[in-house]
C-alpha cells in the first residue's frame, strides 16, 4: 500500500502541529526547514535543511512529494508558478497564495468582489499617507469595501499632525504586529516607507473586537466553517481564542462563516483560510487580514473540534473528504504561552497538571525568548468563565507571571 507524500515548506510550530495530525492517517511527510532547530524539524523525520527562496532547493523538494503546501506565505509566487507550470501540486496555489502574500492584492481583489474592509489606499510617501488620512476625515470615501481616491503623489502634503490616525502596512512579510504602524503625524508615518516595499494605508477601524473564520476547502469544492471565534490581541499579538465568539448573534455568525466560504472560493482556495475580521458596534463585520494555513485562531480546534484544522488541511491538499468541524464542548479557550524572564517552563507542569487534569498543553520546541510564542495552553467545558480562567490561569503560570 502506497501512502501520498505531503511537503511543507517551513519548519515553524504550524508544520509541526500538521506533521501530527497526518500520523494516524499514515501520510508521509517531509519538510522543508531553514534550520535543524526550527520547530518541525526537531520532530519530523530527515527533515531536507535549506532555503525556500532558491528554486533548485524548492524543486529538489517538491519532486519528491506527491503535493507541497506551506505553513508560511512567503516563498516566492514565480518559483510557484514555474513549479506548477512543470506539473508539480501546489495546495494552495500560487494564485490564490497571492492574496495571502501581498496585502495590496488582497484588498484590491476583496475590494473588487465588494467584500467588506477597511476604506484604504497604496500610498507614495508620508504627504500622501496625510492626504489619505484627510480623505479619511472628510468622509470622502463612504464605500465599505473600495478604493480611497486616486494617488497623488507629488503634491503638497500637510507635513504635521494627521487629520485622523490611519494604520500602516507593508505589503509582504509582516506577521504578529510586525510591519503595521499606527500613525498620527507624517513624520511618524516616514518609517514604514524604509522597507523598501509599497505601502498600504487603511482607516484605523473602531473596532469593538477582532473575529476570525476559519474554513476549509478542498480541489473538488466541498467545503467546511469551525465556528466563528472571538481573537484577544495583546499589542499586535494573539493572546486568547474563544470559540464560538461569545453573545455573537447567530445571523452575524453564520453571515461571517458564509463570507470566508464565499472568499475561499473565489480565490480558488485550497486548504485552510482564516479571515481575520473587526466587528464594529454598528453590527458591521470587516475583513481585516488572510491567511492561507493552519491558523493561531484555529489551534483550539487540535482538541476542541471533532476535525483540527490541521487534520482538514491535510484532507483538504490530498483531496480526501473533510471532517466534523464542530466542537466538543459548549466553550473552548485557547491561550498562547509567550516567553519571558522564566525559561524553565517545565518546572511549571507539576503546578498546571495537577490543578486542571483536563488541561491540554503544547509546547513548540522554541529556546523561550520575551515575547516569543513558544506554545499554547487549551481548556474546554460548559462555563465560559471557567474555562476561561483555566486557559490563562495556566499560560501565565508557565510564563511566570503569576506563581500560584
Amino acid at each position: 500500500m502506497t501512502f501520498p507524500v505531503v511537503g511543507m515548506v517551513g519548519g515553524g510550530q504550524l508544520a509541526r502541529m500538521t506533521h501530527e495530525a497526518g500520523i494516524p492517517l499514515g501520510i508521509d511527510f517531509r519538510l522543508l526547514s531553514d534550520t535543524p532547530q526550527d520547530s518541525a524539524a526537531l520532530v519530523v523525520r530527515d527533515p531536507v535543511i535549506g532555503d525556500y527562496r532558491d528554486f533548485d532547493t524548492l524543486r529538489d523538494f517538491a519532486s519528491k512529494c506527491d503535493v507541497i503546501t506551506f505553513d508560511h506565505e512567503h516563498v516566492p509566487l514565480e518559483h510557484l508558478r514555474a513549479l506548477r507550470a512543470e506539473g508539480v501540486v501546489i495546495r494552495p496555489g500560487p494564485d490564490a497564495l497571492e492574496h495571502a502574500r501581498d496585502k495590496g492584492v488582497m484588498r484590491a481583489r476583496l475590494s473588487a468582489l465588494g467584500v467588506p474592509c477597511p476604506r484604504h489606499r497604496i500610498v507614495a510617501d508620508p504627504a500622501d499617507v496625510a492626504r489619505f488620512a484627510a480623505e479619511i476625515a472628510g468622509g470622502s470615501a463612504a464605500h465599505p469595501a473600495g478604493e480611497v481616491g486616486a494617488n497623488t503623489a507629488g503634491k503638497r502634503g500637510d507635513p504635521g499632525d494627521l487629520a485622523v490616525p490611519v494604520i500602516l502596512k507593508t505589503v509582504r512579510g509582516g506577521y504578529d504586529g510586525k510591519g503595521v504602524w499606527v500613525v498620527r503625524t507624517a513624520e511618524e508615518a516616514r518609517e514604514p516607507f524604509r522597507a523598501g516595499v509599497p505601502v498600504l494605508a487603511e482607516e484605523k477601524v473602531p473596532f469593538v473586537r477582532e473575529l476570525a473564520a476559519n474554513v476549509v476547502r478542498s480541489p473538488h469544492g466541498q467545503a467546511v466553517a469551525y465556528p466563528v471565534v472571538e481573537s484577544v490581541q495583546v499589542d499586535g499579538v494573539c493572546d486568547t481564542v474563544i470559540a464560538p465568539a461569545p453573545e455573537l448573534p447567530e445571523e452575524r455568525a453564520l453571515d461571517a462563516q458564509a463570507l470566508a466560504l464565499r472568499i475561499a472560493a473565489e480565490l480558488d482556495v485550497v486548504g485552510h483560510l482564516a479571515v481575520e475580521l473587526f466587528e464594529t458596534a454598528d453590527g458591521r463585520v470587516l475583513v481585516n487580514e488572510l491567511a492561507m494555513r493552519p491558523h493561531n485562531s484555529g489551534h483550539w480546534s487540535r482538541e476542541g473540534a471533532v476535525t483540527s484544522q490541521f487534520a482538514n488541511h491535510l484532507r483538504a491538499v490530498l483531496d480526501l473528504p473533510l471532517g466534523d468541524p464542530r466542537p466538543r464542548a459548549p466553550w473552548t479557550v485557547m491561550a498562547n504561552v509567550l516567553g519571558g524572564d522564566y525559561p524553565d517552563m517545565y518546572r511549571g507542569y507539576l503546578h498546571c497538571m495537577a490543578r486542571d487534569p483536563g488541561l491540554c498543553v503544547s509546547m513548540y520546541g522554541k529556546e523561550v525568548k520575551p515575547g516569543r510564542k513558544v506554545g499554547h495552553v487549551t481548556a474546554y467545558g460548559s462555563d465560559l468563565a471557567e474555562v476561561r480562567e483555566r486557559a490563562r490561569h495556566a499560560a501565565d503560570y508557565l510564563r511566570g507571571t503569576i506563581t500560584e
